[in-house]
């Protein structure tokens, strides 16, 4: 490999969110499998499956063989340091590995307390986000959704012949049929008014979940609004990973016909903001001067976060740590397969059941790092915004 490559689709929230790092850090790639040559793509398909096989693919500073887990994508990769994945962590090899001349912003604000509300929103968008802006594409838009269409559209040159029509009509059912794995549950005898084969299903033992993440994605979509309606981005006049993280996830349902449809009439700033960095817009010009700042706009955000994201991140580790000493060793989407490593807990008030997931246990872990690590001067600034700081202990 001559030069820098980021694979995925752009139906993946976290490969969104990446390219638009890649952007403002003025990093120059290439989109495969969409832009590549059926050779070229089977030949980097190849290698990435072998590398997976190998466990060669480093997550940035480095990997935790015990919690972490490989994406379905993206995956970045250059040519001094091969393949990597997790679009946080890349983001951050990015700031790290900039050019001396480039006086590009770095994507991680540098102050602690800035820094600190940055990761904090990165990742409760990569991980609850996630399951909001999945539940709006597959039940929120079930009857108008084009995803298989569009993946076998960008994967067509990656493919065997009739690959793509195969993918384009089995990547929906999939889809759907992982729904309560994240965390969309439907009522017993839901019916979305599509085929059965993309009826959002129920699950005997759990929870439905609609009412919670209907709920929920209204509250993140206004909090952000609440903020953007006042300034450029949500740490102040220039986009962050922080951003990043927020427009990957809900862009992610601009081609969602009914979701877009919501959110343009629910949050028209925050619609309008998707489009302006969806265009590149908010890449910095080499001379611009911005600044970056704590506001108390974002308490509605922060406390939406703690209430839902944190909440979820502190039962998962408990589960975990329990599931651990009971002898369980088999996590994520195989255990839930399989019914294994499944806990119950509440979200708002309202119950749920999921399964251990040990990539959320890593990412709880290095918040919490992270807020210990705090001087006193930044825990207690942030004690303003946030109500339940304790969950950080």
């Amino acid at each position: 490999m001559t030069k820098a490559v980021l694979w995925g689709v752009r139906l993946s929230p976290f490969y969104l969110k990446l390219e638009a790092c890649l952007q403002f850090s003025r990093f120059p790639y290439q989109r495969l499998p969409v832009h590549g040559s059926r050779i070229e793509n089977l030949k980097y398909l190849a290698s990435l499956e072998q590398a997976k096989r190998n466990h060669s693919i480093k997550r940035y500073p480095q990997r935790d063989p015990q919690l972490d887990e490989y994406p379905s994508v993206p995956f970045f990769s250059t040519a001094d340091e091969g393949l990597q994945f997790d679009s946080s962590s890349i983001a951050h090899w990015l700031d790290d590995h900039k050019q001396s001349e480039d006086n590009t912003p770095a994507l991680r604000p540098n102050t602690p307390t800035l820094s600190f509300l940055s990761h904090l929103i990165d990742e409760a968008f990569d991980e609850f986000g996630l399951y909001m802006v999945h539940h709006m594409r597959w039940v929120g838009s079930a009857k108008s959704q084009e995803m298989g269409k569009r993946l076998g559209q960008e994967f067509k040159t990656a493919l065997p012949p009739g690959g793509a029509m195969f993918l384009s009509k089995s990547f929906p059912k999939r889809q759907v049929r992982r729904c309560p794995y994240l965390f969309s549950v439907a009522p017993k005898g839901y019916q979305a008014g599509v085929s059965s084969a993309l009826n959002p299903p129920s699950r005997d033992g759990f929870p439905e979940t609609h009412t919670l993440l209907n709920h929920c994605w209204k509250q993140y979509v206004r909090s952000v609004d609440a903020v953007l309606q006042q300034q450029p981005y949500l740490l102040g006049e220039r986009f962050t990973l922080a951003d990043a993280s927020v427009y990957g996830q809900l862009a992610m349902n601009l081609v969602d016909k009914e979701a877009a449809d919501k959110l343009l009439a629910l949050a028209p700033t925050t619609f309008n903001w998707l489009q302006k960095i969806e265009h590149g817009k908010h890449v910095p010009s080499p001379m611009e001067n911005t600044e970056l700042v704590i506001s108390p706009l974002l308490k509605g955000l922060l406390n939406t976060i703690m209430g839902t994201f944190s909440a979820l991140m502190v039962q998962n580790e408990k589960a975990y740590q329990l599931a651990w000493e009971q002898g369980e060793r088999t996590f994520n989407e195989t255990a839930f397969d399989n019914g294994k490593a499944l806990y119950d807990g509440q979200i708002l008030g309202y119950p749920f059941r999921a399964v251990v997931k040990t990539f959320q246990v890593r990412v709880w872990r290095e918040i919490k790092a992270h807020w210990k690590s705090l001087p006193p001067s930044s825990k207690e600034e942030l004690s303003t915004l946030i109500d339940v700081c304790e969950l950080f202990e």
